[in-house]
């Protein structure tokens, strides 16, 4: 049997997805930040596409986006409410560091979107295993803002889309373990 007391095992059996809102103060440094989106480039990536891009949107930058995300948002809700509008406000100035990461297909290439597809939300997972490796704590994160034309325009421009808003701190206090499926749930054998 494996050891699992060996440090990559330790940390892969303990990474957990953090809520943005509960991620604080310290975040990453700029050259732990750029270390980690080096981690994530190294990601399966079958034709060297690299088929996703990673946008970090600054502390000093956090204003513009929420300006952003309300624009957008009262595009499609001409007339949102009180607590609509604390949301998403909440939602730009969660956490200290903020990286977008976007698919980036290259769709006339012979290796096929889905595989292009695939490698992107590699080289996300590899950005919240950096962050936990690192001592800090991620929540990837999509929402109404992922799917809005005009915030993507603000990222980039289809085939782009947004894979995710990936949020980095510390915990505020201990991550809360979520239910994983049992092994044999999701794993089997081949019956042929």
């Amino acid at each position: 049997m494996l050891n699992d007391r060996s440090s990559a095992l330790a940390l892969l059996r303990t990474r957990r997805s953090t809520r943005p809102r509960d991620l604080v103060e310290p975040g990453p440094d700029a050259d732990a930040l750029r270390w980690m989106l080096e981690i994530a480039m190294r990601t399966p990536d079958h034709g060297k596409l690299h088929p996703w891009r990673f946008v970090h949107v600054a502390k000093g930058r956090r204003d513009a986006f929420a300006d952003l995300l309300h624009r957008a948002y009262r595009a499609e809700n001409p007339e949102p409410g009180r607590l609509e509008s604390e949301a998403v406000e909440r939602f730009a100035r969660q956490a200290p560091e903020l990286v977008v990461a976007l698919s980036s297909p290259t769709p006339e290439h012979k290796i096929p979107v889905w595989e292009q597809l695939l490698s992107c939300g590699a080289a996300c997972m590899n950005l919240l295993h950096a962050a936990h490796a690192m001592g800090f704590a991620a929540g990837w994160v999509t929402g109404w803002a992922a799917y809005n034309d005009e915030v993507l325009a603000r990222f980039g421009a289809p085939p782009e889309r947004i894979a995710g808003f990936i949020f980095i701190g510390t915990p505020a206090g201990e991550p809360e373990e979520r239910p994983r499926p049992a092994h044999d749930e999701v794993a089997s054998g081949w019956a042929g």
